[in-house]
């Protein structure tokens, strides 16, 4: 059982938040001391300067402020959570919380401070009471409570004695240590009473036989008193420690799951401070003499005021806690309390005209704690596990309601506010139109330059097209007219060689001479013939490169028909812009004339409300932000939502997956996704799309729907496992590999998908990833190797499987070992667990040995910066014998 309680006393207190032990010396805070006045007494302590405003930036005095400490993990955490993160992130220097909602998602909340795990008792109090306890003693009232689950420190904040170690004291003790120093023993007096709110009864914790205290309200005053307490006056320090021990004595404590010292009752400490102080010296003209003037001495005066220390019992889930009996109705009136608290804070922080002080008396108790010149300041005490996030985000949310009430309750002059924004509203909807205008004459003058141009090009091209057709025609005819007139000439020279051959065969041997003297005219004539079949050839290829050029013009007049036809496709693109801007001013004036209707109906009071929503949606429209995801699941509908995943338009779409995707980030809104189909949708979209913006989106929703065992099952069965493997191995986009890496992993911790996830390529996949060596991806796969060898490590130890690793199967060792000690802390953690997983199986150790992972493993039982893994590790070493044999071969000892 848990070990979460934060009691008094002198025993060991697991899990609590230890201050440093080093100082011993008793802390008082300083006081600067002013030098003597008249409007003092002799014996009464001097007045200080506040360490601490209770003044907002617009001077409204009073402001409660709220304070969030954070409890450190204790050792039942450290076990059951040693694979998971912390659920809240602090940033103490900018006061700001940031809490988890998965993986990729959180959410931040401010604070007037931010307390982290190691902060002292000391700097507690001087951040959350010092301010209220300086202003109890300048005359104010003031409250101190404490807020949270139970277990998480509210007690040990408030109530801690600290009487072995001084530095481990709570408010309460440093509280009265304060008063004491500032008072006069002679002059001022300080009396105590200490109570206890248990099933609606108000007991006397320092009289147990007084059980059913009453309230008592002035009804002049609103006042709250309680006459039957018993009063008990201080003189030192010592006699308030042993108050407080008799009443912690009596204070009613039980054990549950949670807290093994659980408070069954709300504690409240009141602190009675009378100090005596004399008023102003008034000076009194003589009637003999109006310039001379005699003082006439000061009253002496008594200052009352209230200090109240409530630390309020542990609000708690029956199921978590396991109260019975008597027990769970206990729990029953804790939650009833807290609940009515929680309900006046809302009433106060909505301005509302009924507040349900009376629900109970609690509230009747610390109706002028949030209000009036009370100074109250409320710390909020939450732990770090993830397994009780609901009741850390409830706590916190209890604490910006309270942070936030007087902020809203100023009064807003909603007139004047509805005049403004519909003022603003008409400004943006004429810049709207004028923009539409400029957009309008800049689409008409673009078309008109493209049509200017587009003419341009077809008029030159035709001109440079008839030139060069007229040129063709020409070179072609003067080519022709000279073959003509060479054949003309060979058809001579033919006729000729055949007279002269006719000639000597009629005359006979006399003519041989002659014959010798044509044969070699003939030979002249056949060579001229040849010189002029080569001419004709030339001019033919001439003829064939002018018909080529001809060609050439046919594809530049292609060119500009291509050119033509991108010049229409933008006109098109630009007049389906116009038709887009259109609609959307379209929606733009419905959506004025709607607020303007609302306003219209609405009162001074009513008017608000109703005008928040359609401006709202204006100016998400002009910024270009979506409406909230929880009011458009609602409006809409899933069924809707879905159905915009298949839009032809591509806008639609991504917006569409988007929505899901946040839609499913919330776990009470997975199962309705589900449901409704869109589990297959979203593998639909990662399977056939090839935007990078839709698979990455459609990934990272199918990574929140895997954190569901549920949905686990689904994805391996529609096929989903292999369908992220494949988008692993496409895509290079560091973001979508992250989204499907996180996929990925969350099916890594599930037992039943071990061997789906090695035959389908899930496992390959995750190793592939490595390659875009971003810092978030290697943390995934590192997170999906880790949960995969602590379901085999589990599946191995309870005798289901044996063997080897499929991970080493794999090849995943050589890339462990090498990011075993990886600069990132996230992906060292992952690395250093799946090696202390790995090394749990007898059958994996020669492969880790023969890998160089047995040094790794020492060197995390030496260097890891958490303890709960150097012990794994260690453990993990002892009991293997064969890394036991390796290590005394070695010499290695841990």
């Amino acid at each position: 059982m848990a070990s979460n309680g934060y009691r008094n006393g002198t025993g060991t207190n697991k899990g609590a938040i230890k201050p440093p032990a080093s100082s011993n010396i008793r802390s008082s805070s300083f006081k600067s001391r002013l030098p003597p006045s008249s409007n003092h007494s002799p014996g009464s302590a001097l007045r200080r300067t506040s360490s601490a405003s209770f003044t907002t930036a617009a001077g409204v005095p009073g402001r409660v402020r709220v304070a969030v400490r954070l409890r450190p993990r204790n050792a039942e955490e450290s076990t059951a959570d040693a694979d998971f993160a912390d659920c809240v992130e602090l940033q103490p220097e900018l006061k700001r919380l940031k809490l988890r909602k998965n993986n990729w998602e959180s959410e931040t909340y401010e604070f007037d401070e931010v307390l982290t795990e190691f902060a002292s008792q000391k700097r507690v109090y001087e951040v959350v009471a010092k301010p209220v306890v300086e202003s109890v003693l300048d005359g104010y009232n003031g409250t101190v409570m404490a807020y949270g689950q139970t277990g998480t420190g509210k007690t040990f904040t408030l109530g801690r004695l600290g009487e072995e170690d001084t530095s481990a004291r709570g408010i309460m003790v440093r509280s009265m240590e304060e008063i004491l120093v500032n008072v006069s023993r002679e002059t001022d007096s300080i009396s105590v009473s200490y109570l206890q709110l248990y099933m609606e009864t108000i007991q006397d914790l320092l009289d147990p036989a007084n059980d059913n205290i009453s309230i008592v309200e002035d009804p002049r005053t609103g006042d709250v008193s309680l006459p039957g307490a018993t009063h008990v006056e201080i003189k030192d320090e010592q006699s308030f420690l042993e108050l407080l021990r008799l009443g912690e004595a009596h204070r009613i404590a039980a054990n549950t799951k949670l807290n093994t010292e659980s408070s069954r009752s709300h504690a409240i400490l009141m602190v009675h401070v009378k100090r005596s102080v004399l008023g102003e010296e008034v000076a009194i003209p003589t009637e003999s003499d109006k310039s001379s003037h005699f003082v006439k001495p000061p009253k002496p005066l008594v200052r009352k005021s209230k200090l109240v220390l409530v630390d309020l019992a542990g609000s708690e889930r029956v199921q978590k806690s396991g109260s019975e009996g008597h027990m769970l109705e206990e729990a029953k009136s804790i939650n009833l309390s807290l609940s009515a608290l929680g309900k006046c804070i809302n009433a106060l922080a909505e301005n509302s005209a009924h507040v349900p002080i009376r629900d109970s008396k609690l509230t009747r108790l610390l109706r002028d704690s949030f209000g009036g010149t009370a100074r109250t300041s409320l710390i909020v005490t939450i732990g770090p596990s993830p397994r009780h996030r609901g009741e850390t985000a409830s706590t916190i949310l209890f604490g910006q309601r309270v942070e936030n009430m007087l902020r809203i309750k100023e009064e807003f002059d909603y007139k004047s506010l509805a005049r403004r924004l519909e003022i603003q509203l008409d400004k943006l909807i004429a810049e709207n139109e004028r923009q539409q205008k400029a957009f309008d004459d800049e689409v008409e003058r673009i078309n008109l330059e493209a049509q200017n141009r587009v003419s341009e090009v077809e008029r030159n091209f035709t001109d440079a097209l008839e030139k060069e057709r007229l040129k063709c025609q020409m070179e072609y005819m003067e080519s022709v007219k000279k073959l003509e007139e060479k054949m003309i000439e060979n058809q001579q020279k033919h006729q000729h060689d055949g007279f002269m051959k006719d000639k000597c065969n009629g005359e006979g041997p006399g003519f041989c001479e002659d014959i010798a003297v044509i044969k070699k005219l003939l030979e002249k004539e056949t060579h001229m013939r040849k010189e002029a079949e080569k001419e004709v050839n030339k001019l033919k290829s001439q003829l064939g490169q002018h018909m080529d050029a001809g060609a050439g013009g046919d594809a530049e007049i292609l060119k500009l028909q291509i050119a033509l036809e991108d010049e229409v496709h933008q006109k098109k693109k630009l007049e389906e812009e116009i038709i887009i801007l259109r609609s959307q001013m379209l929606q733009l004036t419905f959506e004025a004339d709607q607020m303007r209707r609302c306003l219209a109906r609405g009162g001074s009071g009513n008017a608000y409300p109703g005008l928040d929503s359609p401006m709202s949606q204006v100016r998400d429209s002009l910024s270009g932000h979506k409406t909230p995801v929880s009011a458009l699941f609602d409006q809409v509908g899933v069924e809707k939502i879905l159905d915009l995943l298949e839009s032809e338009d591509a806008n639609v779409r991504i917006h569409a997956v988007k929505v899901v995707a946040n839609l499913a980030a919330e776990e009470a809104n997975q199962e309705r996704i589900v449901e409704a189909g869109g589990l297959t949708s979203l593998l639909m979209l990662l399977r056939s799309y090839e935007d990078e913006t839709v698979r990455r989106v459609a990934a990272g929703a199918i990574a929140n729907l895997a954190m569901n065992e549920a949905n686990q099952e689904l994805i391996m069965v529609q096929g989903g496992i292999s369908l992220l493997s494949t988008t692993a191995s496409d895509a290079e986009d560091p973001q979508t590999l992250r989204m499907v890496a996180g996929a990925i992993a969350n099916l890594c911790g599930n037992d039943k998908l071990q061997a789906t996830l090695r035959s389908e390529g899930g496992i390959k996949a995750l190793l592939g990833m490595v390659r875009c060596r971003h810092p978030d991806v290697l943390s995934q796969v590192a997170r999906g190797i880790a949960n995969f060898a602590k379901c085999e490590s589990r599946a191995s130890t309870n005798g289901i499987r044996s063997g080897r690793s499929l991970l080493i199967d794999e090849g995943a060792l050589p890339w462990i070992v090498q990011n075993a000690n990886n600069d990132a802390a996230p992906i060292r953690r992952h690395i250093e667990l799946a090696l202390c997983h790995l090394a749990q199986h007898e059958a994996n150790a020669k492969d880790m040995i023969n890998g160089g992972a047995l040094w790794e493993l020492v060197r995390i039982t030496r260097d890891c910066s958490r303890e709960d893994i150097r012990s794994l590790a260690r453990r993990t070493l002892n009991s293997s014998l064969l890394f036991r044999s390796e290590m005394r071969r070695l010499r290695i000892e841990l």
